[in-house]
């Protein structure tokens, strides 16, 4: 045991004297006194062969001992490392980091967000259900019976697996999904992404994204239905902003609505935009028709509610005066970075 003593304080000597100027210096002397095989472990193995009495206080000289080559490894590397950097006269630290490129939200997430926010500040929960739907959900249970002339006005993606399948042409199948549930008052939004067979243009795309809402309780009128969207409009675009209501038909409302506002592009003088008459229309709106209303087991003698639905794409494209639908779904870096600041 002394002569293996004695060769520990050889080694302690060898470690405090042990200088390095370079990295690979420094790994050296890890790999002979902290490695795998190093010196460390060597002496560490001779614990087998000391007596049992001797074996706690050997024991804590051995770990004496690897403490004191691991510090002294950790001096040397960070010795090394300060020397190194000062002698590499490349590294100038005054120099600025190099520019990271900002990310942003696309700004159709970014107005569906914010009217998804007003609307949640009137109690509207946030509803959501599948793109694929069912014959049912999409149209019959919406008023819309096989062979309906109203069916002709949403161009349909049918899946050729299934007939009884099709992509949502609007979000008010989730409307009806949350109907079936029967837990009333039922008081949501349904934004999503919903899918029409159309010609791509500066006005239209195949693919399109809506936030429909349901309000359904006890006694809920049509003026209810108008200062609901007078605030969104109001929160949305600005309390200068004028809004009028004109009459419509959707197979599942009675009475229906369009609501228009004036033109921000033009301020109501008159552009290509709002087609030279001062407003645009926003969305479509009415009282939920008493068949809606049966078809999902609500009693309509009892019930009534309102419903509305708007193109997301409108509302950006009114909010930051974009002329182009194409825009959104084209991905230019160069559109999409206008939009940074706006997170």
């Amino acid at each position: 045991m002394e002569t293996l003593l004695q060769q520990i304080e050889k080694y302690k000597t060898e470690i405090k004297d042990f200088v390095a100027q370079k990295s690979d210096e420094v790994e050296s002397f890890r790999i002979k006194y902290l490695g795998t095989k190093g010196l460390v472990k060597e002496v560490m193995g001779e614990m087998k062969n000391v007596a049992a009495d001797k074996k706690r206080e050997f024991g804590q000289l051995l770990n004496e001992f690897k403490l004191f080559a691991e510090a002294k490894y950790d001096e040397l590397k960070a010795t090394t490392g300060n020397e190194q950097l000062a002698m590499d006269s490349s590294i100038d630290l005054s120099l600025p980091a190099d520019p990271l490129p900002l990310g942003s939200r696309h700004p159709i997430s970014l107005v569906r967000n914010q009217i998804v926010s007003i609307f949640q500040r009137l109690g509207f929960a946030v509803a959501e259900g599948p793109e694929i739907e069912d014959d049912w959900h999409n149209f019959t249970a919406l008023n819309l019976p096989e062979n309906h002339p109203a069916r002709d006005m949403q161009d349909t993606f049918y899946i050729s697996q299934n007939p009884d399948w099709l992509l949502r042409t609007h979000t008010s199948s989730v409307q009806v999904r949350e109907m079936e549930k029967g837990n009333l008052p039922i008081r949501i939004i349904c934004p999503g992404r919903v899918y029409r067979n159309e010609t791509i243009s500066a006005r239209a795309h195949c693919f399109f994204h809506q936030v429909e809402g349901l309000y359904i309780a006890e006694n809920v009128s049509f003026a209810d239905l108008k200062q609901t969207l007078y605030f969104f409009v109001q929160e949305m675009f600005g309390k200068d902003v004028k809004v009028r209501f004109r009459p419509s038909y959707f197979p599942f409302t009675e009475p229906s609505a369009e609501m228009d506002i004036s033109c921000l592009i033009c301020g109501g003088s008159g552009c290509n935009v709002c087609k030279k008459t001062g407003w645009v229309e926003i969305l479509g709106c009415g009282m939920v028709h008493p068949n809606l209303l049966e078809n999902c087991g609500i009693d309509s003698t009892k019930y009534t509610g309102f419903a509305f639905g708007m193109g997301v794409e409108r509302i950006t494209m009114l909010k930051y005066q974009i002329k182009d639908l194409r825009l959104f779904s084209e991905n230019d870096v160069r559109f999409l970075k206008q939009f940074t600041s706006a997170i």
